[in-house]
Formats: C-alpha cells, structure tokens, sequence
C-alpha cells in the first residue's frame, strides 16, 4: 500500500505492541483515545497522534485495525450510533485483529462493504511480548488481492501471517488455536493441582512432563508459575479466556460439532473467575483448582 495513514483501536496488552511497531516503520498512525489504552507516552515519542471518538479517526485514515476484546467492542465501534462506518472513507481497509465470533464478523464485513470498505478478520496469536517484538502471527480471512495489498503493513508487526480462506475464516482458525491453547494450559493446571495434593515436587513434575507426552508450548508457559509462582509467562486474563472458551462453543454449537470436552475447559475457566475474579492471570489457575483440591 502507498503509505496509508493508519488508525487503531484499541491500545491494550497487544495492541499497544502493534502501534510501536507500525509506528517505528515509518507509518503515519493515529490512535483513538481510551480509557483502557496502555500508557501512550512511548507512542506519542514516535509521533502517533490521537482522536476522541471513533468517526474524528475514521475520516482521517485509509487503513482502520481494531485489537479489541471481541464481537460486541467490534460492532459498537464499526456499526455502533456513533460508530467508524458513518465516517468511513471510500475503499477504507478494517483490518479486525480482535478475537470474534465468525457470524458476527461476516454480518460486520458485509455492513463495511456496504459502507464502500474493505475488510479483512487477521486475529493474532502470541503473546504481549512477541507484539511488542513485531512477531505476532496472523491468521487472515477475506479476499487473497486484498491481503497482498496490505501484506506490507501487517508485516511491520507479525512474523507469521497465514491466508486462512474467505472472511471470518481467520476468527475461526483463532478459536480453534485458542480452544487447543487454553484446554491443553488447563489440563496441565489440573494435573499440577493433583500434585501439589499429592505431594509431587513441581521440579520433578515439570521434568518428567518436558521430556514426554506433557512437553511443549502449554507447559513453558506455565513452568514459572509452577516453579515461582510467577504468573508472567502467560499475560491473558482468566475473563479472557472464558469469552474465548464461550466463542468457541458457540462456534462448534452452530456447526453442530462436538464440542463435550470444550464445554468443560469452559467451565473450568467459569468457576475460577467466580472464584478469583475476572483479572487474574491463566497461570494462576493452579492455585484456584488447588484450593478446590485441599
């Protein structure tokens, strides 16, 4: 694309990471001003402007990514009475790196198009830390020209981008990794719950699971947490991980898949928000479970 100004919506954990790295390339960017925006003084740095409301962003850019919390933020912003669509320039590119309902992002594409925009879904996996190194991965659902136009852009902030197939199917790629992602982090957690009151060392536990069938990216995230009870290695708010795990079942309800296994990872996140509330991190789901051990 021919250096487009870019706005975003929503400067949060991985969202800020993405503007430093748009930022940082060289783009003109504009943000939308927001209670929940991680601290913008770093931004401000590179030269990124802010808006007050979504239409004073929207008539000022050609490309407009959301990184919001999900399907309802996404059609308050797009759709809502004072929402981007009333203000969207002609041939405007939504770029929707939210995590989403797939029915919900193929009504909100065909209500851009119909405002004479562009969409493409492109939710992320990884974490705050590889958005803030430019190394996100990108599952991407619309149009195969679109997404080559915009490759340049997305390229400043993911390392990984992933042509999924048409519009929505990039939301529906992100809960199925999410459902694997968190179910195998949730399964680890109950496990290691079990030991504790079985009086396993963490240390050998780990071990004993890195070197067999329990390895890989679950349990590295986890390890600080079972070995320091350093919650940081995975920054995803437990309230986060149930609207995922809800999504997800809702997705597989529609297809009319089976979805018995989900449905109790879902419940599992369920009770520990009750329980330790909506902001405490997924790693800290050892020490809810254990306690309903004890």
């Amino acid at each position: 694309m021919n250096t487009p100004r870019i706005g975003l919506v929503g400067v949060g954990l991985m969202g800020h990471g993405i503007a430093l790295n748009i930022a940082r390339k060289g783009h003109a960017l504009t943000v939308l001003e927001h209670p929940g925006n991680q601290p913008l003084d770093e931004l401000r740095a590179l030269g990124v402007a802010s808006a007050a409301t979504v239409q004073d962003l929207a008539r000022q850019v050609q490309v407009l990514i959301l990184c919001v919390t999900g399907s309802p933020q996404v059609e308050a912003v797009l759709l809502g009475e004072q929402g981007a669509l009333a203000a969207l320039q002609p041939g405007t590119v939504v770029i929707d790196c939210s995590t989403a309902i797939p029915a919900s992002t193929e009504s909100v594409a065909r209500a851009v198009a119909a405002a004479g925009g562009r969409f493409l879904d492109a939710p992320m996996t990884r974490t705050p830390r590889e958005a803030a190194e430019g190394r996100l991965n990108l599952l991407v659902g619309g149009d195969a020209q679109l997404l080559q136009e915009c490759l340049p852009l997305l390229q400043c902030f993911a390392e990984n981008v992933t042509h999924t197939g048409a519009v929505g199917s990039g939301h529906r790629m992100k809960l199925l990794h999410n459902y694997v992602s968190l179910g195998s982090v949730a399964l680890i957690a109950e496990a290691a719950a079990c030991a504790l009151a079985a009086e396993v060392s963490p240390q050998v536990f780990v071990d004993v699971l890195a070197k067999g069938g329990g390895g890989g990216v679950a349990l590295e995230r986890l390890r600080p947490y079972l070995l320091q009870q350093d919650p940081s290695g995975l920054r995803f708010f437990m309230s986060n991980a149930l609207k995922d795990m809800g999504y997800y079942t809702t997705m597989a309800q529609d297809g009319a898949a089976a979805h018995g296994i989900a449905q109790a990872v879902h419940d599992t996140f369920a009770s520990a928000v009750a329980e330790g509330g909506p902001q405490r991190l997924v790693p800290e789901l050892v020490a809810i479970l254990g306690k309903n051990t004890a």
